[in-house]
This record gives structure tokens, sequence and C-alpha cells, in this order.
């Protein structure tokens, strides 16, 4: 039997295929982007994966490739982009999967707001923003406050985000809304102060099991560009209590009874707010990082619901594995790709660091402020997630992206 995966995020394909062959089911990547998973496909033997080239925007054709497979046992679409039409098609070709409408819910980050506020879960309501020129600081102080926040309801990769604090942020806003690509509305909330961290999560039949939390370390106001990820955090007890019951209310609000979720939130002074839910594992190399961390394949979870079942991670003891932390590294300027420096010598660093290449050379890196812009990633591990992110900064250091001015 086939188990059909419209895309993936850029890692994790690997141990999903293995997974998939111990569950004794076969994996077919329909993709319009091989060449992204090109790290990891090196890694498999030949065959271990079938892969489908397909126009994945198009859902039509995605259907029809769907439809071409005679044995077709289950449908995986674990990624932001092509959430809302894997689960569509899932519902329409009678295979395993959450509702559709649970999944379009959550992806628009608007609506998860309202529907928080309305059940008391949040502070605040959000703010529409219709006409981004016509915005004022005077219209943001009185419905959600400064600092605030604008970003897309689906947006993805820290894309699409201002932080306005006074009139110069306010007209960088007006200056790239006009020209921005978004993946829907745009809408305004409150800043929230804090460190920011997710939370990683599995739940079947609207049981949750906290994996763990990992960290994010931000670039400096007013991006919000991730540069330093580790797992698991150590918080006090306390605290990892009361984000446990925080989780719980947060996704039984959206009926969020099936699935893995990556949650972003921030630990403010008045405990965890909601950032956004993600209804996938968590991208770059967090997903790498629990395999490691917590002693098993969690890619078998993405088997286990696409195959109708309870998965095995709601039960399994998971922990010995230590920290591990990874490091994204972006170039100082725009412009075409000529080399990462200094990779020869990161076998010199404790912690075993690793380099996960994401952008080949000769390609035009655009955008430095969001997820767009990193190169790689530089991945270490330690005893805990602290000393594994001392390990990753410190090898990381020593690289250089090197890009030179596109033709």
């Amino acid at each position: 039997m086939t188990i059909a995966c419209v895309e993936m995020l850029s890692f994790g394909l690997a141990r999903l295929a293995r997974a998939a062959r111990e569950s004794g089911e076969r994996l077919t990547l329909l993709t319009g982007v091989e060449w992204l998973y090109l790290h990891e496909l090196s890694t498999l033997p030949a065959g271990e994966i079938e892969v489908v080239a397909v126009d994945t925007h198009d859902r039509n054709a995605v259907a029809e490739a769907l439809a071409s497979i005679d044995d077709l046992n289950g449908l995986i679409s674990s990624t932001d982009t092509w959430g809302v039409t894997g689960a569509e098609l899932a519902a329409e070709f009678g295979l395993p999967g959450i509702d559709p409408a649970v999944i379009r819910l959550v992806r628009d980050k608007s609506r998860v707001r309202e529907v928080l506020y309305r059940e008391g879960l949040s502070a605040f309501a959000p703010l529409p923003v219709e006409e981004p020129a016509a915005v004022t600081l005077d219209q943001l102080a009185s419905a959600v406050g400064l600092p605030a926040v604008i970003k897309d309801t689906a947006g993805t990769s820290s894309q699409n985000v201002w932080l306005v604090r006074g009139t110069g942020d306010l007209s960088r806003f007006h200056r790239e809304a006009a020209h921005a690509a978004l993946f829907g509305r745009l809408f305004a909330e409150p800043f929230l102060a804090g460190p920011v961290y997710s939370a990683e999560t599995v739940t079947w039949a609207g049981r949750t099991r906290l994996l763990g939390l990992s960290s994010r370390l931000m670039s400096a106001q007013p991006w919000f560009r991730e540069d330093v990820t580790a797992f698991p955090v150590a918080l006090p007890p306390a605290e990892l209590r009361e984000i446990e019951w925080w989780l719980d209310g947060v996704l039984a609000a959206l009926d969020y009874n099936e699935g893995f979720a990556h949650v972003e939130l921030a630990m403010t002074t008045d405990g965890p707010q909601l950032i956004e839910v993600n209804p996938r594992i968590g991208g770059a190399l967090v997903g790498e990082s629990m395999c490691r961390a917590l002693g098993v394949n969690v890619y078998a979870g993405l088997v286990d619901l696409a195959l109708g079942r309870r998965p095995g991670l709601l039960d399994k003891p998971l922990g010995g594995g230590g920290g591990v932390a990874f490091v994204l590294a972006y170039p100082e300027r725009a412009g075409e790709l000529v080399a990462v420096h200094g990779l020869d010598d990161i076998a010199r660093c404790p912690g075993g660091p690793e380099w996960y290449p994401t952008k080949a050379v000769g390609t035009t890196v655009e955008h430095l402020t969001d997820g767009r812009g990193y190169v790689g990633i530089l991945l270490a591990q330690g005893p805990t997630a602290e000393v594994a992110t001392h390990r990753a900064v410190a090898a990381a250091g020593g690289l250089r992206v090197e890009t030179r001015p596109a033709c």
C-alpha cells in the first residue's frame, strides 16, 4: 500500500520514508520543487521514495496524481502552504485525516485570535487592516495598543510581519505593504513582550501530549527573523504545567482534536500568550531535533495519523537524547550565493556540528529579514538544550556566507 505526501518541510523526508517502510507502506512524494529535497533524497537508497513531478499549486493536477495511485492508503500534507489542500483531498478520497474546516481555521491567524478572544483565552481581538495606506498610529493605539504587530493572516516563515512602535515603523509598513505579496489578509494585534517558544504537540481523539518546547532566539527588532532554536527547553515545573493547561484550552477551543501542532507562544508577564498555531511538525530542523532528543522517530506519528490510527507517540517513553540546537545561517548582503566558508573547520568544535544546506551555490538571496534568507542550518548536540545552543552558536560563529551582487 502507498502513502502519498503532498510536498514536505525542507527536512524530515528521509525519516518519514523510513517510518513508512517500517509500517509496510510505500511513500510517494508529489512535488513541484524536487530540488528542495535533494539533500534528503541523497541519503536514501534508490527507490526508497517514488517522486512524482506535479504542479502542487494546481489542485486538479494533485487530485489526478492521487487518483492514479491504485493502492492509495493515506495522505500526508504537513506544510503551511499545502495543509488545507491536503486535508480537503484526504476527505474527498475517503482517507483518514482531520476535518478540513479545522485546518482552514488554524491557517487563518485572525480567525484564531477571534475565537480565542471569545473563549477568554486571549485578552484582545484582532483588528482587520483593509486599507494599509490608511492605517494610523491613533487607530492602532486605540484598537490594540502600541507597539502593535501587523501581519498576514496566512503568512509563513515570518514573512509580511511588521512591528509598529512609532511613525518610522508605520511609514515602513505603508511603503512595504503596498507591494507585499500576501497569502491572506492583513490584521493587527498587540506585540507580545517576552521570550518566544514553540510547543511541539501531538493530539488524538482530543488528548494532547506535549512532546517538548523549542526555543526561539530572534533577530533584533523590528524584524521577526528566527536565528537560533533549541530543544527541549527546561522550564520550571510550574511554568511548564501552566503552558500544558493553556495548550489544552487553546486546542480545544479550535476543535483541534487530531494531529501534530507547532504552537508558537510568548511567555509574557501574564503567562503564555498565543502567537500562532501551525498544524504540523515544526519546520527547519525542529523535527530532526525532536527525533534526536526524544530518542524516537517522531515522523512515525505522521504515518500513524495518515493511516487513521492512534499515534504511538502518545504512549512511548521519551527522552534520553540530551539537547539539540541549530543556527540558521544568513548572508550579510543580498545577492547570488557564492560559498559558505568555514565548513571544513566545524568538525573541530564540540557537539558533533553538522551542516544542512538549504540553498545551492548560484541561488539569488533577496530577503534577509525573514525565513526566506537562510542558506543552511548548523546543528549541534549537548547534554542539555542550553549546552547544545552554546556549541551550535560557537561553531556557527566560524561560518561566513559569501554573496555577490546579482546580475
